[in-house]
């Protein structure tokens, strides 16, 4: 079977690599190479790295819609099927009926719940405590296609976003290929979704980073977790911004916000309900540092208070 690969970031390597271990890649298409690092070097996304590597043939539109001429290039590819795996864009109905089977796509949720570009991350803000894979038939909506496989993932309580995708990303290298061979045998089933049961995972914005000290300790290390890759921890005392790190549920009563001890071990900050410990503190331009040695730089100990920062004043 002939296989179309849609995708960018690092992500999607490891379901690049078990596909080409398995089936003939005729096409690679990923998003344009963008500006990276202080001195905006053009830099292609890792997926268009790999496909320059093996001398795969590799397209970057920078649009789908009304493309006729990626069209031609897709079709003339020859794929049966098209796979995308974290690809960034939504692919409209001209683009998804020209491979004779479709388009699969892995989403790194169990759908219906949380569609959309963020589900690894708003899994770990939700505190969820189960999580997985689906390959679902791509339509033109938001992950609202018709699931064909899911298979599910516990999430270690430890785990980040950055753990996480590391788990997840092997667990839909693999399906995907179970996928692509029942789809050969003629044996795959698409279930349609429930919609009413669908949760949504709009991608972060900064402000997704900010300490909502006034929720419970759990949330606000649940949080901590889902952003670890970005926008991290952000926190901010009498205005200046500070990002936390380290970040444990301990017992502990007090104004949320408020700074209850500091020791080796690091802050000690009561929040809506618990309280949190803090490892790390890493001021603006600066490195991070232990916490107990930031507290001393700044003179802030226990009875100091944390901004209370309130989403609802955005």
């Amino acid at each position: 079977m002939k296989v179309a690969f849609f995708g960018s970031p690092a992500f999607a390597l490891p379901v690049l690599e078990a596909i080409r271990a398995q089936f003939e890649i005729v096409l690679v298409v990923a998003q344009p190479d963008k500006p990276v690092g202080r001195g905006l070097k053009l830099t292609p996304p890792p997926i268009a790295a790999r496909a320059a590597e093996l001398g795969v043939p590799l397209a970057q539109p920078t649009k789908l819609r009304r493309n006729a001429e990626f069209e031609t290039v897709l079709g003339d590819s020859g794929a049966d099927v098209a796979v995308t795996c974290a690809y960034g864009k939504i692919l409209p109905a001209s683009v998804l009926d020209i491979p004779r089977y479709g388009f699969l796509n892995t989403h790194t949720s169990l759908l219906p719940a949380y569609r959309g570009a963020a589900p690894i991350q708003w899994a770990l803000i939700g505190g969820e405590t189960l999580t997985g894979t689906t390959i679902m038939q791509t339509d033109p909506g938001m992950d609202t296609g018709p699931i064909l496989l899911q298979e599910e993932l516990p999430i270690a309580p430890q785990w980040t976003s950055l753990d996480l995708s590391d788990a997840l990303a092997g667990q839909a290298a693999r399906l995907i290929v179970t996928a692509l061979e029942r789809l050969g045998r003629g044996d795959l089933v698409p279930t349609p979704q429930d919609d009413a049961a669908a949760t949504h995972a709009p991608m972060l914005v900064k402000e997704d980073g900010f300490v909502r000290w006034t929720d419970s300790a759990r949330a606000v290390v649940d949080r901590y977790r889902g952003v670890a890759a970005w926008p991290q921890t952000t926190a901010f005392l009498g205005g200046a911004r500070l990002k936390l790190g380290g970040l444990s549920v301990e017992e502990g009563e007090g104004q949320p916000g408020e700074i209850l001890g500091v020791d080796a071990s690091g802050l000690l900050i009561a929040c809506g309900n618990g309280a949190v410990r803090v490892q790390t503190v890493q001021p603006e331009a600066r490195r991070a540092q232990p916490a107990q040695t930031w507290a001393a730089s700044v003179g802030v100990g226990a009875g100091s208070q944390f901004d209370v920062w309130n989403p609802d004043s955005m």
